[in-house]
């Protein structure tokens, strides 16, 4: 972990026990720490070594990275020895330009799935590497929505789709003066630095102060090829907990949305469906993965069951379904709150899974005051103006504010703030630690 980070070793990890894993490779940790001592350069053999493995992920993929017909297209993901869910960032799709979204378009035979990709790509690489802001993204989407009466972006056409790369080129020009890059070779470039500065963003800072992670540790860049779960209805995304996360049950946990990529889930900006057809409740879902498509859900559980037995912990994964086909995209030590740390601690003792030493370690003492959260009494009937999904195990109260800055500075002079936003996102990781609470209107449980 400290030379591949926590992504890297376990997507590394995955491939030795021959789970599927879309093909890729790492760039360490040592390069991270070369970047920042050199004045944000990276090594001189470095481009040469990518280069070797591009056409070895070409040989594996029969796709070409540039190419105008048959276009490798890749994922860069960054992944540091600690899991710093959502504050350092990710572009999928790159590869993509003006003509190989016309070649892929061809080769997939679904020029729809095509101009999703091209857009997704414009407005992450636009954000990460160009710096520019992702609201302007946003608001052109919501605005395409409106002006069509549309409320999902899965209803847009394959031509509403064309008129938002237009769009959001227009965007990229108006606010940097230059067209976005067509150069594959450039893209990849100019990513590979951006994951590696975003290792010094002010949300990765402020993340690492809050959880006494070391600057110097810095962060590896994983470059995939993509799988693509936007290509069509036996397609989509998710994540999933071997465990449940809240509570500790020893029940398959998580969420997936149809003909989406991993973004939507984990950003919370669709609301997604259940893993399993079964509730708390024992009320049967008829739109969960388990109802949808069983034999992926099968593969998945399948997953499940080995990851747990080769980690001895509760595994939080990420994954791809294309075309009906299965690839998980990371495993990571499950983030889980006090009540259910116990419950799995002693759960796994019980089946053998680890020693008892080893569960008392993995309860972290200052956690327990999690266990002390006052909390709704579910006994009394009470009318309720709204009920939402339940993402934490405590109960607030307390002043309603709409921007992270705002929570902040209620916070600090001593008010109990509630942080409501259409949906959070990593830059507002200060306002989220200074609130008492958070609303969301968009997103599920499983989101960062």
């Amino acid at each position: 972990k400290s030379l591949l980070g926590g992504k890297g070793a376990n997507l590394s990890e995955m491939c030795n026990i021959d789970l599927p894993v879309p093909h890729g490779f790492t760039i360490s940790t040592e390069v991270c720490s070369y970047y920042f001592d050199n004045n944000e350069t990276l090594p001189a053999n470095l481009e040469k070594e990518i280069d070797e493995n591009i056409k070895k992920l070409e040989k594996f993929t029969n796709t070409e990275f540039g190419s105008e017909t048959n276009p490798l297209l890749l994922s860069v993901r960054s992944g540091s020895r600690a899991s710093m869910p959502g504050m350092m960032d990710t572009i999928l799709n790159l590869g993509l330009n003006d003509n190989a979204v016309n070649g892929l378009a061809i080769s997939t035979g679904n020029a729809r799935f095509s101009f999703d990709s091209y857009r997704r790509f414009i407005q992450m690489y636009s954000d990460v590497v160009l710096e520019v802001d992702n609201s302007l993204f946003e608001d052109a989407m919501e605005d395409i929505k409106a002006d069509n009466g549309l409320s999902e972006d899965t209803e847009l056409t394959t031509e509403k789709l064309r008129n938002l790369v237009d769009t959001f080129k227009d965007i990229v020009l108006q606010e940097t003066g230059e067209e976005f890059p067509q150069s594959p070779n450039e893209q990849l470039s100019k990513a590979i630095s951006a994951v590696f500065s975003s290792w010094m963003n002010n949300r990765a800072i402020t993340y690492r102060k809050l959880n006494n992670i070391p600057t110097s540790w810095g962060t590896a860049v994983n470059i995939q090829s993509m799988v693509f779960g936007n290509m069509g209805e036996d397609c989509g995304t998710g994540v999933a907990f071997t465990r449940n996360p809240s509570n500790g049950d020893n029940s398959f946990y998580g969420e997936y949305l149809i003909n989406a990529q991993g973004e939507d889930v984990v950003a919370g900006i669709r609301t997604p469906n259940p893993l399993s057809k079964s509730n708390d409740k024992d009320v049967l879902i008829d739109n969960s993965l388990e109802a949808v498509m069983p034999k992926i859900y099968n593969e998945l559980n399948n997953c499940r069951t080995i990851l747990e037995k080769h980690y001895g912990d509760m595994q939080d994964i990420e994954f791809t379904i294309q075309k009906g086909d299965l690839f998980l995209l990371q495993t990571r030590n499950g983030k889980r709150t006090a009540e259910a740390a116990i419950k799995i601690a002693v759960d796994m003792v019980a089946e053998n899974k680890i020693e008892i030493d080893e569960a008392l370690l993995r309860v972290e003492p200052e956690s327990l005051n999690q266990l002390l959260h006052p909390a709704l009494d579910t006994s009394v009937d009470t009318d309720f103006l709204l009920k939402g999904m339940p993402a934490s195990p405590g109960a607030v109260s307390g002043k309603i504010v709409l921007e992270s800055e705002e929570a902040v500075r209620l916070a600090a002079a001593g008010e109990s703030v509630i942080l409501v936003r259409l949906e959070t996102s990593p830059e507002d990781i200060a306002g989220m630690h200074a609130a008492s609470g958070i609303l969301t209107s968009r997103g599920g449980m499983t989101s960062h």
